[in-house]
């Protein structure tokens, strides 16, 4: 038996055209749920999701994106049959609820292509780890899919030049899930120092402590577990033997797979850092620091650092594994700090948060959420909070800084060329070398 297609803007609108009128004439009754008019969303209007990568952070966002009334999940997909089951009863669970009836409508898939490949499906959610983003970001630009991608944009910068190139050609809705520029608080914060309610912005620092999570030693080679497709999850990925801490969760305190803390929480952090500084279609023009690097053992990211950002206009970005998590703007008037998760604010004088941005000032906007605002943006067409140029140059800062902790000396930057001025060996570290056939 042929599994039934959901029901998308799309087909909708073509079944709609030809149900309408009986084979005598008459009109047939089309239900208002159908139509939107009993306070549900028509289908003509909700997008449709297929969501890729079902670890923790990936179920948060299936959530949130099926908390948007407009949306609907229908398909959920992931390289291990546990992530997987656990979601689509999610998903099947989360729909029967809010329908109060039963539904199996959500499918399931081991390859993300087969995601791709239905035409039935808008939009995508790509939660896996970083070192796949580029990929399937890039061959779901192509497939015509608008996608939702976990920060950082992607593991090198070269794959998230590629991703923020295939956007722009095949017009695709982006929206980086650096959802922490979507808070209120922050937003407005950012409005408060773009307004000059600081004075001039001389310096942000950054607070980025690390979690107790390593370094760990060498670890043995260990079994596959049933149900994991291994040898997939490593994808464009080095080969390497299957051990519990390269995988899942630890997988962000690897190299060949992610950037430590810094692209992790860090992304965040940064990107607030270039949203309130009013930097979001730019870098800086050097970096520098050093990092406390695990000497042997599985773990090779920064477990301790500190850097040094200068933009063009003169302001210095400096960062620290120190807490609270979070950031500080500082002005020739008085100072902001935005706390990194939560985003409650501090000042200088609290008298400054009590500010009211005028008619005639910088406004930023605000959104109902961070997924909300994407599924929004699917339907109008128009720009998200963190746009793929936003991920983009976010992801640079990451990745330039942590080239910086390893090659341990000031290196000069080209925010339009997206190269070091003054180090082959700091450029080479830029290229991802992926696996065959995998490819951006």
């Amino acid at each position: 038996m042929a599994t039934k297609r959901p029901l998308t803007r799309r087909r909708f609108l073509r079944n709609t055209l030809a149900a309408s009128v009986g084979a005598a004439g008459f009109p047939y009754i089309i239900p208002s749920s159908a139509l939107g008019l009993d306070g549900a969303v028509a289908p003509s209007n909700r997008v449709t999701i297929g969501s890729i990568g079902q670890g923790g952070q990936g179920r948060h966002d299936t959530r949130g994106l099926m908390n948007v009334p407009e949306a609907q999940v229908v398909a959920v997909c992931d390289v291990d049959t546990g992530h997987r089951n656990e979601a689509k009863k999610m998903v099947e669970d989360y729909y029967t609820a809010k329908n109060e009836k039963d539904y199996k409508g959500c499918a399931t898939y081991n390859d993300f292509r087969e995601v791709l490949a239905r035409d039935d499906i808008d939009a995508i959610m790509c939660a896996t780890p970083d070192f796949w983003h580029g990929v399937i970001c890039t061959a779901a630009a192509k497939a015509g899919k608008d996608i939702y991608c976990e920060k950082p944009l992607a593991n090198s910068i070269p794959e998230s030049r590629a991703i923020l190139d295939a956007v722009t050609k095949y017009r695709r809705v982006l929206q980086t899930g650096s959802h922490e520029r979507s808070r209120d608080n922050a937003r407005y914060a950012a409005e408060l120092v773009r307004n000059g309610r600081i004075g001039k912005l001389h310096t942000v620092r950054v607070n980025m402590p690390i979690d107790n999570h390593g370094p760990i030693g060498p670890q043995p080679e260990m079994p596959i577990p049933d149900g994991f497709d291994y040898n997939f999850w490593l994808g464009p990925a080095p080969s390497a033997p299957y051990t519990e801490k390269r995988c899942h969760f630890w997988f962000r305190y690897i190299l060949d797979y992610s950037g430590g803390e810094m692209t992790d929480r860090g992304a965040h952090i940064l990107d607030l850092a270039q949203l309130g500084h009013g930097t979001d279609h730019t870098t800086p023009i050097s970096v520098e620091g050093t990092g406390d690097f695990p000497q042997d053992g599985l773990f090779n990211t920064a477990m301790g650092y500190s850097f040094r950002f200068e933009y063009a206009d003169g302001v210095q970005l400096i960062g620290e594994s120190i807490g609270p998590r979070g950031l500080k703007f500082e002005g020739d008037d008085g100072w902001i700090f935005i706390h990194v998760h939560g985003g409650d604010l501090e000042a200088s004088q609290d008298s400054l948060l009590k500010e009211v941005i005028g008619p005639n000032e910088l406004h930023l906007g605000r959104s109902r959420s961070h997924h909300a605002d994407f599924v929004n943006c699917v339907l109008t067409r128009g720009e998200p909070k963190a746009p793929a140029y936003v991920g983009h140059h976010t992801a640079t800062m990451c990745h330039m800084a942590n080239i910086a902790l390893r090659r341990g000396k000031k290196l000069q930057w080209d925010p339009d060329a997206e190269r070091f001025l003054n180090d082959d060996e700091a450029n080479r570290m830029m290229v991802p070398c992926l696996r065959g056939p995998w490819h951006v």
